[in-house]
């Protein structure tokens, strides 16, 4: 693969790491992308080599070795899909556990993705772009549960003014570790990308984070175990994770924030999407969609209720 090259020089405030500003100018599709080419040098301060929180100044020259654009061809895959709802303007499915939604580096097939385009025939939204056609949310690749996609451009936009607007109902089933004592809890804690570890978010204050808003009230109590239903008002990465295990009650199987070797372990955060409701963009009716919970979360929820009884 060839490479091209660009110069840029900078003009912005002083101290802003080149990593971010990069990132910022919609050249890479992602930080870590612009961070790895730093790393092989392919991109060069002033004709020399730094490192990716480097702090750029003014007029700083940067250069740039860009690879030459790939063509990327997503493969339409006969993936079964639990569909709950579908129109020609978009489709509703309950997600399983395991499934990444759309490819991201190396992972180009066996995604959400991959079995939509199947399913869709190619008629998804394109604002997504060629990664993420009718993508307007997404999920964890071990959260299950409710998403929506866009199948044309207008309900694409109508459903991504919604979410910015926080006009969709997101509501989630939690099994979290720990007796949780009130039975309602408001948590609005910013989040933002962790400084000790990149791959994690973390609450934190400063420019670097955003305004996070969480909902949450206790369904169930069990010996060192709750169950909640939480409800988003804001989509910041790993939200519910992160802010459950700030307060201390991480979610049971989360081995990123909470326990490397939690005692109960399914295999996975017992986090579920079971309720989502947004406006129709064709009907401008409200429609709200329930999912189920998993077997795996029902059977472990049965477990807990008897270990309560015997207790």
């Amino acid at each position: 693969m060839g490479e091209k090259e660009k110069t840029i020089f900078y003009d912005g405030e002083d101290k802003v790491r080149i990593d971010t500003y990069l990132t910022k100018q919609k050249i890479f599709p992602s930080r870590s992308q612009v961070q790895d080419l730093i790393t092989r040098k392919k991109i060069r301060v002033n004709d020399q080599a730094v490192k990716p929180g480097y702090r750029l100044k003014k007029r700083d020259k940067i250069d740039l070795l860009l690879p030459e654009p790939r063509e990327l061809e997503l493969k339409a895959e006969a993936i079964p899909l639990e569909i709950i709802y579908e129109d020609e303007d978009l489709i509703v499915v309950n997600k399983p556990a395991g499934m990444i939604v759309h490819p991201a580096g190396k992972i180009c097939s066996g995604t959400l993705v991959n079995a939509l385009l199947y399913h869709c025939r190619g008629s998804l939204s394109g604002i997504g772009g060629v990664i993420r056609p009718g993508i307007i949310h997404r999920l964890d690749k071990d959260t299950s549960g409710l998403l929506v996609a866009a199948k044309n451009d207008f309900a694409h936009l109508e459903l991504s003014r919604q979410i910015k607007n926080r006009q969709i109902t997101k509501k989630y089933i939690a099994l979290v570790e720990g007796e949780v004592r009130d039975e309602l809890g408001i948590i609005e804690a910013p989040i933002g990308r962790s400084l000790r570890d990149r791959k994690k978010m973390a609450v934190m204050g400063g420019e670097k984070s955003r305004s996070a808003l969480t909902k949450f009230r206790v369904l169930k109590r069990f010996f060192h175990y709750t169950l909640l239903e939480v409800e988003l008002y804001t989509g910041r990465t790993h939200q519910i994770r992160v802010h459950l295990s700030f307060i201390g009650y991480p979610v049971v199987g989360d081995k990123i924030y909470g326990r490397k070797k939690p005692e109960l372990n399914i295999g996975r955060q017992a986090l579920h999407s079971y309720i989502l409701g947004f406006i129709h963009p064709s009907t401008q009716k409200y429609r709200e969609f329930c999912a189920p919970l998993p077997e795996d979360l029902q059977e472990l929820i049965d477990y807990l209720e008897k270990v309560k009884e015997t207790g």
